[in-house]
């Protein structure tokens, strides 16, 4: 048995911006900035919902009510995805079904966002929370991502070795995460470039260009398996 674990934005969502923008709402609501850009949380993605508005919130000398503030954010996400806006990735669903249909495979989300959001998240994206056999959301860990947690607690979830699981990320400190749990790590550029994510052992531009050989064959490419 094998396993696949996926992070959600970014990743199986097209979140990211709709996250950045619901966070610039938020610190106009609640501290009345105007100046924060969606860029400014580059460097928070996939750290977690307190870790991003934090990083922006010093970033421009503002001292925030943490918890509010993630509270805020996630009623102005909710406003702009009830708008309707599908935010499926190209080829997310399409690998999504072909593992949870295959019987040597078993599926895990693990995700930095708390778990009500990430199921929004999914919905909105078209992917059915039903073909995983494990969620691992971000208040399930005591570290969040680019400790190695939240993998580790997904593969124990799967009883799968994390040596036999395969991480999906398409954030740095996602990547950093996976591979510190002992997985191999598929990144795709939707978040970052080549370049940042070259940590992974396979980087993709899409899901489009990946199928269940592609994961076999990243498996037992790693030192240790068997060909």
């Amino acid at each position: 048995m094998k396993g696949l674990v996926f992070d959600v934005d970014g990743l199986l969502a097209d979140t990211e911006t709709l996250v950045a923008l619901a966070s610039i709402d938020m610190f106009a609501e609640l501290y009345g900035l105007t100046d924060v850009r969606v860029e400014d949380f580059r460097p928070f993605i996939g750290t977690g919902p307190h870790r991003y508005v934090e990083g922006v919130a010093e970033k421009y000398g503002v001292t925030i009510d943490t918890e509010a503030a993630v509270e805020s954010r996630h009623r102005h996400f909710v406003r702009r995805i009830e708008a309707g806006a599908y935010i499926g990735f190209p080829g997310a669903r399409t690998l999504v079904d072909a593992a949870a249909a295959a019987p040597g495979w078993r599926l895990a989300i693990a995700t930095s966002s708390l778990r009500h959001k990430a199921e929004i998240s999914l919905k909105a994206a078209g992917i059915p929370i039903e073909a995983f056999n494990a969620f691992i959301s971000g208040d399930m860990v005591t570290r969040r991502k680019p400790a190695p947690d939240i993998y580790i607690k997904a593969a124990e979830a799967l009883a799968i070795e994390p040596a036999g699981c395969v991480g999906v990320e398409d954030a740095i400190a996602g990547v950093q995460s996976v591979r510190g749990a002992g997985m191999a790590c598929l990144a795709v550029t939707n978040s970052f470039s080549r370049e940042e994510l070259a940590e992974a052992d396979l980087v993709v531009s899409s899901l489009e260009e990946v199928s269940l050989e592609t994961l076999d064959d990243l498996l037992d490419s790693r030192p240790g398996q068997s060909a």
